[in-house]
């Protein structure tokens, strides 16, 4: 037996088995507590809506909602993907598209259907300038804990990993963000919280090759 030999017997013989679904369970794990850590912190910080027993009876809350849950829950499942060597995207960005193409069907039937001077309030809001720096605050935790659970997996592309990364946690927080924001306008849904996606993309993308090092 050579040294090279010796060298790698000694490195495979201190390896053990990797339970099944272990980094399945990892996601689990970080996504959880770290969504759940953004939600305590909303609720200490801002608090819920204070009209929240009547407008959980509007539609317009559950569609803003379901747009960035469906972003999170798209961009997690990519994500997911993503951290093996031999992973890929797949359909995520097209499914990403559908969803936005949606959100915006449904913000010009409200623009269309709504007078010309309800339109600053749709798409201005009272809170366009501070909300998409809230989603970016409020998805921090939520990057933090998929680049926890990223750590311990090999994904081949780091930056794109990154970008995806950072929509799953931008989504999620923008979700987080929704039980606070007074705001009914899909227009306003649409274009700001897709920006407060975006800067965590943004982020995810810069940060990606450096935390995601393996």
């Amino acid at each position: 037996m050579t040294e090279t030999d010796d060298i790698i017997e000694q490195l495979a013989g201190d390896l053990k088995p990797v339970p099944r679904n272990a980094l399945r369970r990892r996601f689990t794990l970080g996504i959880v507590l770290s969504l759940a850590f953004s939600l305590l912190l909303m609720l200490i910080i801002l608090g819920l809506r204070i009209d929240m027993p009547d407008v959980l009876m509007l539609p317009v809350f559950w569609i803003k909602s379901a747009y960035n849950a469906l972003i999170a829950a798209a961009a997690f499942a990519a994500v997911s993907r993503l951290s093996r060597p031999e992973g890929s995207e797949g359909s995520f960005f097209g499914l990403l598209a559908v969803i936005f193409a949606a959100m915006a069907a449904v913000a010009a039937i409200q623009l269309m259907t709504a007078p010309v001077d309800a339109y600053p309030v749709l798409i201005l809001g009272s809170s366009a300038l501070h909300c998409p720096v809230l989603i970016l605050g409020f998805a921090l935790p939520v990057y933090a804990g998929v680049v926890w659970a990223l750590r311990r997996a090999a994904p081949a592309d780091l930056r794109l990993t990154g970008f995806v990364a950072g929509i799953a946690a931008g989504a999620a927080g923008a979700w987080v963000y929704s039980w606070f924001c007074t705001e009914n306008g899909m227009p306003f849904v649409l274009i700001w919280y897709s920006l407060g996606i975006l800067l965590t993309a943004a982020l995810g993308s810069l940060t990606g090759p450096r935390l995601l090092r393996w």
